[in-house]
């Protein structure tokens, strides 16, 4: 079974068949938000944060948004494959109270990101020197910066309305920050136009800022004032850049991108806007790495996991779930291990077909 399907856009593909698949091609890894959907592609991350890079000598620039950046933030620590096993391991066991308020499931993150970066990870990823991290945030304007939940749900609303007229009208209610690590240089341009605002991370507002980046609207609190940032109220990145729609380096430069769907979505609020489809100019130069539809559907319950099953799973029962996806996991990290060791990627890489 092909467990694994990879696409390239146009300029992708042209580079890769002129100088063949390697981590060296790369200028960029990119995560998406989408909380424990990430799970599904663990066992990929245990190859590529370890492996794959790990001979570069070249600067690599690692941007997420919400568990993308999760993610990153374990890449860039000197013990990347220790990092991605503890970012799984207490994510997946993660237990709430039946009916769990915002300021709960903020304190449970909060204890997350704590564990997964330990004494010295947030050292580590300022001080790296190859892997320059990069956070997207959502600085709240307007409604969208209180907690009171009735009021949020108000901006949320004229977020989404707004959002559904005009993907560039949500700058009204949200500005995009990037926080990224020092000496570091990360070029991109956004085809809707959204101004980006950018603010350095440093061992002190690393945690902040991360935590903000995976801030879900009414869910988790926001995170206010972060240090060395303009102040005010920073939620989830993924509500701008959910899994992105954004033009990324310079035109040679190159994106892999593991990611769980085949089909990216631009923003949050673009989930149920079938028409909203990323630029194709966004995806020109990425190399999309997902899983194949026969992998999933040998999953249990035929699906990736995603944030209802904290709603619809008993805590043993969904743990027993996201164990076994995060376990047969491992078969994509084995299967793109052996395509890039045996110089096959070519035979199996495909075109971008999903934008516009």
């Amino acid at each position: 079974m092909v467990v694994l399907d990879i696409y390239a856009g146009k300029n992708a593909l042209k580079k890769i068949s002129e100088q063949g698949f390697s981590a060296d091609i790369f200028d960029t890894v990119l995560g998406a938000s989408g909380g424990p959907k990430w799970f599904v592609l663990a066992g990929l991350d245990k190859f590529i944060f370890p492996e794959f890079f790990a001979h570069r000598v070249r600067k690599l620039n690692a941007l997420g948004s919400s568990a993308g950046a999760f993610r990153m933030a374990c890449f860039a620590q000197k013990d990347p494959l220790a990092a991605i096993n503890r970012l799984a391991d207490r994510y997946s066991h993660t237990v709430y109270s039946d009916k769990p308020t915002a300021k709960e499931i903020t304190q449970k993150g909060v204890a997350l990101l704590d564990y997964v970066l330990g004494e010295n990870g947030a050292e580590e990823i300022i001080n790296n020197e190859f892997i320059k991290t990069h956070f997207v945030v959502a600085k709240c304007k307007g409604l969208t910066q209180f907690e009171s939940k009735i009021i949020q749900m108000a901006g949320l609303g004229l977020s989404a309305g707004a959002n559904l007229i005009k993907r560039n009208w949500l700058k009204g209610f949200y500005q995009r920050y990037v926080f990224s690590t020092p000496n570091s240089q990360l070029n991109f341009q956004d085809p809707h136009h959204m101004p980006s605002y950018s603010a350095q991370l440093n061992k002190d507002n690393l945690a902040e800022a991360l935590m903000a980046s995976g801030s879900i609207p009414v869910v988790i609190e926001g995170v206010k004032d972060i240090s060395k940032a303009p102040k005010g109220v920073y939620r989830d990145g993924g509500i701008i850049d959910y899994h992105f729609d954004l033009n990324i380096g310079h035109p040679e430069s190159l994106v892999l991108y593991p990611h769980f769907y085949s089909r990216p979505i631009p923003g949050w609020f673009d989930k149920s806007i079938k028409s909203r489809t990323p630029h194709a100019s966004s995806y020109d130069n990425v190399v999309l790495v997902v899983p194949s539809a026969k992998f999933v559907a040998n999953l249990p319950y035929s699906k990736i996991p995603d944030r209802k099953d904290f709603e619809t799973m008993p805590a043993d029962q969904r743990i027993r779930y996201w164990q076994q996806v995060i376990s047969q996991s491992e078969q994509l990290g084995e299967y793109f291990q052996t395509l890039c060791e045996k110089n096959q990627i070519n035979e199996v890489i495909k075109p971008i077909i999903f934008c516009r």
